[in-house]
């Protein structure tokens, strides 16, 4: 699984070796980068015209998917994520109604701008740099159309650096952070890999994109990433204090004094009995019905999120994780939209 998408790489590997022009390597990957980054232009330039002359619309979730799985450290699995979480949005076995009694047919409610295609960009030997820009010029196209507000389907953790980080720069400054997750992901640099999923949320608070970050969820937390919680001025609330604190954490109101709220939803932030199909299976986990509680009760102004870490690979009780993760979605795009 490690070697997964490593062929193109090696392709570009071997004509840098054969002394083929850098010029010529580089302008065929300018061309591709271009090509993608028009594709969701584009596309979001469609769907905010349409919301536009519909009227009324404050703001629009729109998806927006990331299907990158090389940074995760142990199964890649989530590169395949973002076609079966659509799949499972629009299964016939569920309504299209959500919690809240908004309709996700209502074009207002909920678009789609297609995925940043990862694959292809790393087969052009695009490095992890460059594709963390790319994904944040990704983002900021959706901002670009108003009402259009992003939400991204990954894809393993590390999409959310450069997903905060062009929210944060497309609205001016830091934003708040919601993170629901088994795992802090601040390392440092895990395995010697800044962009691991693992270090995601220390290049955020790094780059300061974020004023205050709330970790819920956590029950797998080294040394390291207490220590990097304090220095960062993290709130880490475990799982073992989840009842003492749930009073607090359902009744959250972030955002206030910064652009906004941005909530990333790391599927394994549930226990494995509501959501067996993740890479790291953590027992003692949240149930659904609590973080539901805690994103619906949630008071602040969304502008992005997202959903990661669905594994299909391991999803093998009937697609149920697959379920799982479209129900996210269809909550938070009730949170978000209005």
């Amino acid at each position: 699984m490690r070697s997964f998408g490593k062929r193109g790489i090696h392709y570009f590997q071997r004509l840098n070796d054969a002394n083929i022009p850098s010029q010529i390597i580089e302008n065929g990957q300018n061309r591709v980068v271009e090509a993608s980054l028009t594709l969701i232009r584009e596309r979001a330039k469609l769907k905010g015209e349409l919301l536009r002359a519909l009227g009324g619309v404050i703001a629009s979730t729109t998806l927006l998917g990331v299907p990158l799985g090389h940074n995760s450290s142990f199964l890649q699995g989530p590169a395949f994520a973002p076609p079966r979480i659509r799949e499972a949005i629009w299964c016939d076995s569920t309504n299209s109604t959500t919690e809240q009694g908004k309709d996700l047919h209502d074009p207002r409610l909920l678009t789609d701008v297609g995925d940043v295609p990862i694959q292809e960009l790393r087969d052009c030997g695009i490095n992890d740099e460059k594709l963390m820009a790319i994904i944040s010029d990704s983002v900021k196209l959706v901002m670009e159309e108003d009402p259009l507000r992003p939400l991204i389907l990954g894809g393993d953790h590390s999409i959310s650096f450069p997903a905060v980080r062009a929210v944060s720069e497309k609205l001016g400054g830091p934003v708040d952070i919601l993170h629901l997750d088994a795992h802090p992901d601040i390392y440092h640099s895990f395995e010697g890999n800044k962009y691991s999923h693992a270090s995601s949320f220390a290049r955020i608070m790094e780059g300061g994109y974020a004023r205050r970050l709330l970790q819920v969820g956590l029950r797998s937390i080294t040394k390291e990433g207490r220590e990097q919680g304090k220095k960062f001025g993290v709130e880490q609330h475990e799982m073992h204090t989840f009842s003492e604190d749930r009073h607090q954490l359902e009744n959250l109101k972030l955002g206030q004094g910064v652009k906004g709220v941005y909530i990333s939803v790391d599927v394994d932030c549930l226990d494995p009995a509501f959501a067996p199909g993740v890479s790291h299976i953590e027992p003692g986990g949240l149930s659904f019905r609590d973080v539901l509680n805690i994103l619906q009760n949630l008071q602040g102004n969304v502008v992005g999120a997202d959903v990661v870490e669905f594994n299909p690979q391991r999803d093998t009780v009937d697609g149920m994780t697959g379920m799982v993760a479209a129900k996210l979605v269809r909550e938070l795009s009730a949170k978000i939209s209005k």
